[in-house]
């Protein structure tokens, strides 16, 4: 009987974990050590010291471990003979040989560590090695001992060049006595400086013309310090002149093609360039006129070059725009995998990045797809086809009337029109989709914040028809009718604004959104006194429409992060209001929980709402949704090796109803209730980042699930687990969070 890959492969692992421990230093040579575990420790006073940072100055570190606990590719390495056969050099690339310990690196180290610390200001630094031998394997310490850190006592300048030293007055310097002295703070400074004279027009002004004079008074920890700025110099013989201010005199444009003309027109190379004819020379206005450019789909290439005009204190600026290729063509082919239903779609997609020679983009995409389902009793037909046309045009501005050419040039906007014609054919019925919309988006240049504006989103849905067997067991046999499915296969108008808000610093992320439909149409009905149909809502122009106010709101925080690992916090809450002419949202609005990117335990529209329990699986998906939605997260994310990450996770939350629908029992939110249903799941995950994309498997398990109040073996998972009601896998493109 042979054994299966995944056992092999366990076994494998296995054996590796335990050769770790007994042959990993037999190879050694001889009066060698195998470096097992590199220490940083640091006197917990000194605040600013994080050891775990200073670690990576230290050159040898030990073997890699997998869950930062077993050195899994170490022991794969130790399977391998002596000899060069192709089964021991195919351990060998996968594995990892033993770090042998070298007393030179560690001493260099310490110097590295000194010197650290001395660029932090602690200028009577020391750093001490201790090696603890043990058999052939050795952990090294390393133990900083910062001392007290030294502070400015008195700051001076000396500026070598008149004019400079007139126009740096206009500045706050950010050294002063009484700041601590460190390298990364003169670093700061001199930056600064020569970026805010680069703006000035100070062309060939470099950092290196300033330098510093420090004298250390080692008895009360300060430093005299003096900032030197030098005349300029390109040679001996030009040694003691002034700095050259230079300033713009033409702006040109050119391009690659044969006939050098830049196939934009000159109003949108204008409204994208920064530098301005008669206006300083500024470094700041280069690097804004490459980042428009830069944004612009039509532009592939852009160069920036300056030429100074002979004996004048001019400059020429020539701007070399490279365009792409207008159109392109592209074919997508996909698999598709609904509720286990397997099925295919295609995607063919034409887009003209220079419509109409301002890299406006017009994107037109034909979908088709086709799913065979499995399971359905009593219908025709047993398939499921969808086509799609839908239509994109965006501008790389902001259009709209009364704005001040001042307020367009300083933000990164994108204006969009988007219409979408969707045909859905299942043997229960066929519905159909039509939207269109007019969304802005823009930013402040180095912003962390960005906004959302969505001016109007019109959606039609209607229902041209619905089978027999649908309609008799689910919309109107009054034992099983559902009063949220009636609503959703009613033909429905839903006109929208809305408004979102993001910031995101690298290490914290918010994301809000507010949105409201069906105020206006309301307002015409109620004015108009416009008919009414069988659910007792009014109509505009003989159709439905819904009226609701809808706001989410998404928190990350990067808790810790440490030797390629970090534990990220995540929450979400968001809550949807139906009134007036709606008593029930839209399912496109409703929420849902469970799945790849909420709580991990369950399948996909399989939690909630509250605690209430699904009895029809067929129609789960409309069942198993609400008005309001939390989900908390908590996830430990390291990398194993290669590619290869891994994550620990935590996750509660659910879904719940604001009304109290009686199809719904136990989901209407109550306050009381709220910790009693909350769901909560924990799982572990593998990740392949291709830096492009991530591929993610999780696998969750159910600890708390509310949906079983009354029976404690089923409502406490974590304590009877049962992998085939509790365990999930997803498989999902991206991080959760």
């Amino acid at each position: 009987m042979r054994i299966p890959v995944f056992r092999q492969c366990m076994a494998m692992v296995a054996g590796a974990v335990l050769l770790c421990g007994c042959s990993a230093t037999r190879h050694l040579p001889e009066g060698s050590y195998m470096l097992n575990k590199v220490r940083v420790m640091a006197d917990s006073k000194y605040k600013d010291i994080n050891p775990q940072a200073m670690k990576e100055y230290v050159r040898q570190k030990g073997n890699t471990r997998w869950l930062s606990t077993v050195k899994v590719p170490l022991g794969i390495y130790s399977l391998a003979g002596r000899d060069s056969t192709w089964v021991n050099r195919a351990l060998w690339s996968m594995g990892e040989p033993p770090v042998v310990f070298d007393t030179l690196q560690a001493r260099q180290s310490c110097e590295d560590l000194k010197q650290a610390l001395e660029n932090m200001g602690y200028l009577d630094a020391e750093v001490s090695l201790y090696v603890d031998y043990k058999k052939r394997k050795c952990n090294a310490i390393y133990l900083l001992r910062p001392e007290t850190a030294y502070r400015i006592r008195q700051f001076e300048t000396d500026i070598q060049d008149t004019i400079i030293e007139k126009v740096l007055q206009r500045r706050n310097s950010k050294l002063y006595a009484g700041r601590q002295f460190s390298a990364e703070a003169l670093n700061e400074e001199r930056n600064e400086i020569t970026s805010y004279l680069q703006d000035c027009g100070y062309f060939r002004f470099h950092k290196e013309f300033i330098t510093y004079r420090a004298r250390r008074h080692q008895q009360e920890k300060e430093v005299d310090l003096t900032m030197v700025l030098h005349p300029y110099f390109s040679s001996v013989a030009d040694s003691n002149l002034l700095h050259t201010q230079y300033f713009i005199r033409d702006v040109t444009f050119q391009s690659t093609m044969p006939d050098s003309t830049v196939h934009l027109r000159r109003h949108v190379l204008e409204e994208n360039t920064f530098i301005e004819a008669g206006k300083p020379y500024s470094v700041s206005a280069l690097r804004k006129t490459y980042n428009h450019f830069g944004r612009l789909n039509a532009v592939k290439y852009t160069n920036i070059s300056f030429e100074a005009v002979p004996d004048t204190t001019l400059l020429d600026a020539n701007i070399l725009v490279q365009t792409n290729k207008p159109s392109t063509i592209s074919f997508q082919p996909e698999g598709t995998n609904t509720a286990g239903d397997l099925g295919a779609a295609a995607a063919l997609t034409y887009q003209n990045r220079n419509l109409f020679r301002g890299s406006e983009v017009l994107s037109i995409q034909l979908r088709g797809a086709y799913e065979a389902i499995r399971g359905l009793e009593g219908y025709s037909n047993q398939d499921y086809f969808e086509y799609s046309l839908e239509s994109r045009l965006s501008f790389p501005r902001f259009i709209f009337p009364f704005l001040s050419n001042n307020f367009r040039r300083s933000i990164i906007a994108t204006s969009e029109v988007s219409l979408l014609y969707d045909s859905q054919d299942r043997p229960e019925f066929h519905r159909r989709v039509l939207s269109a919309g007019w969304h802005y988006q823009w930013k402040q240049e180095n912003s962390f914040k960005s906004y959302r504006l969505d001016l109007i989103d019109l959606n039609y849905v209607f229902m041209p028809w619905i089978s027999q067997t649908f309609h008799d067991e689910y919309l109107t046999d009054n034992s099983n009718s559902n009063a949220i499915l009636k609503y959703n296969y009613e033909d429905l108008f839903i006109m929208k604004v809305g408004f979102g808000f993001a910031y995101n610093n690298g290490k914290t992320a918010v994301k809000t959104n507010i949105e409201t439909a069906g105020n206006l149409l309301d307002l015409y009905a109620h004015t108009f006194n416009t008919s009414k149909n069988t659910l007792g809502q009014y109509k505009t122009f003989n159709i439905a429409y819904a009226q609701y106010v809808k706001a989410d709101v998404d928190f990350i925080h990067r808790l810790y992060e440490w030797d390629n690992s970090q534990l990220v916090f995540h929450t979400g809450f968001g809550i949807a209001y139906p009134y007036g002419n709606s008593q029930v949202l839209p399912f496109e609005k409703r929420y849902f929980a469970g799945g790849a990117n909420s709580v991990r335990g369950w399948s996909v529209r399989s939690l909630g709402p509250g605690s209430y329990k699904d009895r029809d699986g067929k129609i789960n998906f409309i069942t198993q949704t609400g008005d309001m939605k939390l989900d908390v997260n908590l996830e430990y994310r390291s990398h194993l090796f290669w590619k290869f990450y891994w994550a620990m996770f935590v996750d509660a939350g659910n879904v719940w109803t604001l009304r109290d629908y009686k199809d719904q029992p136990g989901g209407q939110f109550k306050f009381s209730r709220l910790l009693d249903e909350l769901a909560v799941g924990y799982g572990m995950g593998l990740r392949l980042n291709f830096d492009y994309f991530i591929l993610r498997f999780d696998l969750g398990m159910k600890a708390v699930n509310p949906a079983y109040k009354t029976e404690e073996e089923a409502h406490y998972p974590i304590v009877h687990p049962r992998l085939s009601r509790d365990l999930a896998f997803h498989f999902a493109v991206g991080l959760p969070f």
